[in-house]
């Protein structure tokens, strides 16, 4: 099987674990569960829960223990997508080629919509006790991970600052700050979950969050040049969106001969750090090259 025929086959796997993990619509509230829903299963590449279970696979874990986190991981994911979309936010119409969720929903359905999103998270997360009660550890330091990346020290903290400077001229660091938090946050705690839930040791999970930030500083440089040089009909959203609302980028910053030379430098000093843990996976690499190499 090929690289791409072995991605789609996984992204269809990811895609029944969301389904079955999101709540039934029934209630006086069912018109959050259809917002949701709506929102969770827009698509995408599902790459934050195929690279926490592709790490999972690398330090030999097996089970089901997996599948609350990888649909937790998108869950929280997607609250942040909707809630960037919102009319105080980015003011977005379209995410993934169709209507965001505020567009569809009203503006307070889509708000509420992304606090159920990021609250049912921790909810179908914590029900990987009951799928190994025997693992009870490793779920609980898993939780304190999904917590803090998820947070005012990870995502959350990123998007704030991201907001608060807005219009204006940043330095260097406080972009990395952004880009470190709001975006590399989740992909470390993806791959650092992935490690943790199959025993690695407290070293190797270091090496996995090592490699997992520049793996999420090239996939947020990726998105900047994309913004620039993509076009809506291949991106599926507005593109020029960052100039629209006055970002600082690293683009804008760096330039973009610079920018893509730091996606390069950074993909391959994250993949180096992967080659020295004990084991390889070979799509593990592949999915990497693709995550930041992407064109859409």
């Amino acid at each position: 099987m090929n690289f791409k025929e072995e991605y789609e086959t996984k992204r269809e796997q990811i895609e029944e674990i969301l389904k079955e993990y999101l709540p039934p619509q029934e209630g006086y509230q069912k018109i959050i569960m259809e917002a949701m829903e709506y929102s969770l299963m827009a698509g995408g590449k599902r790459l934050r829960p195929m690279l926490m279970a592709e790490t999972f696979r690398l330090f030999g874990g097996t089970g089901n223990v997996i599948r609350p986190f990888m649909a937790a991981i998108e869950m929280i994911h997607t609250y942040s997508l909707v809630h960037d979309d919102l009319p105080a936010m980015d003011n977005d119409e379209y995410r993934r080629g169709r209507k965001t969720t505020h567009v569809v929903y009203g503006e307070d359905m889509g708000i509420l919509a992304g606090d159920a999103l990021l609250n049912y998270a921790f909810e179908t997360a914590c029900r990987a006790f009951d799928q190994a009660p025997e693992q009870s550890a490793r779920i609980g330091q898993a939780l304190k991970i999904l917590s803090e990346k998820a947070g005012i020290y990870g995502m959350i903290g990123g998007q704030v600052v991201d907001v608060k400077e807005s219009g204006h001229k940043v330095s260097g660091e406080v972009l990395e700050f952004i880009y470190r938090l709001k975006t590399g946050a989740l992909i470390e705690s993806s791959m650092m979950i992935g490690a943790v839930l199959a025993g690695a040791g407290g070293d190797e999970i270091k090496r996995i969050e090592q490699a997992a930030r520049k793996i999420g500083m090239a996939f947020q440089i990726q998105d900047d040049i994309l913004d620039v040089t993509g076009t809506t009909e291949t991106l599926g959203k507005p593109v020029h969106s960052d100039e629209k609302n006055e970002k600082m980028t690293y683009v804008v910053w760096k330039g973009l001969e610079e920018s893509r030379e730091a996606v390069k430098s950074m993909t391959e000093e994250a993949l180096e750090d992967l080659a020295e843990l004990r084991t390889e996976d070979e799509f593990l690499v592949q999915l990497l090259r693709s995550l930041v190499y992407r064109e859409k």
